[in-house]
């Protein structure tokens, strides 16, 4: 069954983005504006007036000078700050910028402010037509649901929605899976390739994997890996927790189980393949033997472009590739004993229920302990391992049940961290 519909056929989703809407100017809602994806998403909107136009925007607070910019450029009707002590910083932003600019009081409209835990869903429920969710973290999981029951269109980079809230999130679809369209640029790939057969030609789903600064190296190898050896990303440049993702896999893990969720595939139809040169971004392979890949350069503009237009392209989005310079694609079996993070988020996937968001949670705890010195590099895995295992799978949670195995995994993760010898980090997610 596809649970999306994104690759139902060639036609794709209707309901925003049949041929004669195009020209339809489209109401978008931003979350994590100041981020990586929120900057490319502006830059994609302010190249593109006639298509799209920013209505609402949501930042975390830390950046209350730019996200002030970003809303007098775009002229924004709501902005929201996930900490509540933002406000009034925003407020003296939006008139230090306005003043910066020559306006004078009155020249210009203050948008209405949110603050607080709940902002993000507020901003998510704003009237518009998309709310594209570039907020890092399982914090992302209310305001998907938020935009999704308010009836708009969901633009997914957050991929904790799905991971940690699968069920949840196809519930709030409520019959109309083409609301949720891909930003990731592997699940984008897989999107665009399935336009190239039925549903029941699908024989494979391809992601595509880096392999990140440690591509190669055996699991021996990689037991003294410092924090700056696995920051040290070959091709993109993302935050922290990503970027340790990507060098142990992790991401991978999380993008199959997410993959499964978009596209109602089998865990045991989506392989993933190592290709350093990150130009195919993922393939499907159909049931005659034929193999369809999405290529090109190593830019989110494209994936966010067409995640706004979906199931429409928007022009020059990116440039493309030069075929007239020489070059090669090479492709490389994943090294599941170096790297065992795809096969444990495969096994979480099958479980299902609320393991994938302890697959998670314990992942960023994790992490968190790798980059302050409290737990060696090969150690991450092993530790969510050992989490998802001891874990008691709640097959239909509600949304506070997600958020209660969530701080439970937290915990658990950072005591096994302490009885190793480090430190409890401060545990994230949800009070």
């Amino acid at each position: 069954m596809n649970r999306t519909g994104l690759g139902r056929s060639v036609e794709g989703p209707a309901r925003i983005g049949s041929v004669a809407e195009a020209s339809v100017q489209r109401e978008v809602v931003l979350l994590g504006s100041t981020g990586s994806i929120g900057t490319q998403a502006i830059d994609v909107v302010r190249r593109n007036p006639d298509r799209f136009r920013v209505v609402a925007l949501m930042g975390g607070g830390s950046r209350v000078d730019l996200l002030a910019a970003q809303a007098l450029d775009l002229g924004v009707e709501a902005v929201g700050v996930a900490a509540a002590s933002s406000a009034q910083d925003l407020q003296l932003a939006f008139f230090a910028e306005a003043s910066k600019r020559g306006y004078r009081r009155g020249e210009f409209a203050v948008p209405k402010i949110l603050a607080g835990p709940d902002a993000a869903s507020e901003i998510a429920s704003w009237p518009a037509d998309i709310v594209l969710n570039g907020v890092s973290g399982s914090v992302g999981l209310a305001p998907t649901l938020a935009a999704l029951r308010a009836g708009a269109t969901v633009a997914l980079a957050n991929k904790e929605s799905l991971v940690a809230g699968g069920p949840l999130v196809l519930d709030a679809l409520g019959g109309n899976p083409d609301r949720l369209v891909p930003v990731d640029s592997e699940h984008s790939a897989l999107a665009q390739c399935l336009r190239g057969g039925r549903r029941e030609e699908v024989h494979k789903l391809v992601l595509t994997a880096s392999g990140g600064p440690f591509r190669g190296r055996s699991r021996d190898d990689l037991a003294g890996v410092t924090r700056e050896q696995a920051l040290a990303h070959p091709t993109w440049a993302m935050g922290p927790l990503v970027t340790i993702n990507s060098a142990t896999l992790m991401n991978k893990g999380l993008e199959l189980i997410e993959a499964h969720l978009f596209f109602g595939v089998p865990y045991d139809d989506i392989e993933v393949v190592v290709h350093p040169q990150s130009l195919v971004h993922s393939m499907v392979e159909f049931n005659d033997g034929s193999t369809i890949a999405q290529v090109s350069p190593p830019d989110m503009r494209l994936p966010i472009a067409l995640a706004l237009g979906w199931p429409d392209r928007v022009p020059l989005a990116q440039p493309p590739m030069d075929w007239t310079r020489a070059q090669s694609l090479t492709f490389e079996p994943l090294d599941t004993v170096a790297f065992p993070a795809v096969d444990l988020a495969r096994t979480a996937g099958r479980l299902g229920g609320t393991a994938p968001a302890v697959f998670n949670a314990a992942n960023e705890e994790a992490v968190a302990a790798f980059l302050a010195g409290q737990l060696p590099f090969v150690r991450i895995v092993d530790l969510v391992a050992e989490v998802v295992q001891a874990h008691e799978v709640i097959a239909r949670p509600t949304l506070d049940e997600v958020f209660a195995v969530e701080r439970e995994a937290r915990a658990a993760a950072n005591r096994l961290i302490e009885k190793a010898g480090g430190h409890p980090v401060a545990a994230g997610g949800h009070g």
